[in-house]
C-alpha cells in the first residue's frame, strides 16, 4: 500500500497502486517544463503509459488560481488554500488513477515547491505540512538545482520576469530584478533544506539540456528497474591502508656436510 505524509483523502484506496510517481523538482525557469518534454516521450518509446501532470492544472481550481493571480491581489493564506485545493483535486482524479492503472505519472513539481513559497510568505510550517499531509510519498524526487547568478540569464532571455516569480508580493519594490534576486535566493534556501529532510536526488541543473536529461533519464531508469540509489549525502568510502612492505626471508646457513661437499 502507498503511503502518505500523514492523512489520507477521505474514502481513497490507496491498495493496488502499481506505477511509479516521478517528480521534477526545481525553481522557477531551472528547465524543469523542458526536461519532462524530453523524458515523456523516451518513457513512452519504452512501452510506458506516462500521465504529465503539474500545478494549476485541476479541473477544479486550476483556472480559478490563474485568474484570481492577474489581480496581484491574493493574500498568502488564500493563496496557499487555493495551491491545496488544485493538488488534492489532482491527487484523487488525476494521479491515484493513473497509478492504479500502471501509470508512469511524471508531475512538474510537486508539494515541496507549495511548502517552499508558503513558508518564504511567512506560512506556519506545521500548518502548510497538515495541508498537504495528504500527498503520496514519490518514488524518486530529482531536484534540478541552479544558483541564481546562473539563473537569472535564463529568466531574462527567456520569458522574463513575473511578478509572483520575482515575489513582488513579498519584496514589494519598482525593482523587479532586484526583488526576483531576493525571492529566489529565499526559495533556493528552501529547497536545500527540504532536499535533505526528504532526500531529493540533486542534479546541476547549471550544465546543458543534454546532459541534465541524460542525468535524469538514467535516474528514472533506475528508480523503474528497482534499483537502490545512492544517498543524497554520501560519505566519501575510507581510504584502504597501503600494503605493508614484505619482510626478506633470512637466508639460512647450509648444513656441515653440504658446506664442505661445495668448497664452503
Amino acid at each position: 500500500m502507498r503511503e502518505t505524509y500523514g492523512a489520507v483523502l477521505p474514502g481513497m484506496n490507496l491498495a493496488d497502486l502499481t506505477g511509479k510517481l516521478i517528480v521534477i523538482e526545481g525553481t522557477d525557469g531551472v528547465g524543469r517544463t523542458t526536461q519532462i518534454n524530453l523524458l515523456k516521450p523516451w518513457l513512452e518509446q519504452q512501452g510506458r503509459a506516462v500521465l504529465e501532470t503539474g500545478m494549476s492544472r485541476s479541473s477544479l481550481a486550476g483556472r480559478g488560481i490563474k485568474q484570481a493571480k492577474e489581480g496581484h491581489t491574493l493574500g498568502r493564506i488564500t493563496l496557499s488554500l487555493f495551491y491545496a485545493t488544485d493538488f488534492a483535486d489532482r491527487l484523487e482524479n488525476e494521479i491515484v488513477p493513473a497509478l492504479r492503472a500502471g501509470f508512469v505519472v511524471l508531475t512538474d513539481r510537486y508539494i515541496y515547491s507549495l511548502m517552499a513559497r508558503a513558508v518564504i510568505r511567512g506560512i506556519d510550517l506545521d500548518w502548510i505540512r497538515g495541508a498537504y499531509a495528504v500527498a503520496l510519498k514519490p518514488d524518486a524526487v530529482f531536484y534540478l538545482r541552479i544558483g541564481v547568478d546562473e539563473l537569472i540569464p535564463r529568466v531574462v532571455f527567456g520569458r522574463g520576469f513575473d511578478y509572483w516569480e520575482s515575489g513582488m508580493d513579498v519584496h514589494p519594490s519598482e525593482d523587479m530584478y532586484e526583488s526576483f534576486r531576493k525571492y529566489q535566493t529565499s526559495l533556493l534556501q528552501q529547497f536545500d533544506v527540504l532536499a535533505e529532510e526528504y532526500g531529493f536526488e540533486v542534479v546541476d541543473a547549471s550544465a546543458d539540456v543534454r546532459t541534465v536529461f541524460e542525468r535524469l533519464r538514467d535516474g528514472v531508469a533506475r528508480v523503474l528497474s528497482g534499483e537502490p540509489r545512492e544517498p543524497l549525502f554520501a560519505l566519501a568510502r575510507p581510504k584502504e591502508p597501503p600494503p605493508e612492505p614484505a619482510t626478506p626471508k633470512a637466508v639460512e646457513p647450509a648444513p656441515p656436510e653440504k658446506a664442505a661437499a661445495s668448497g664452503e
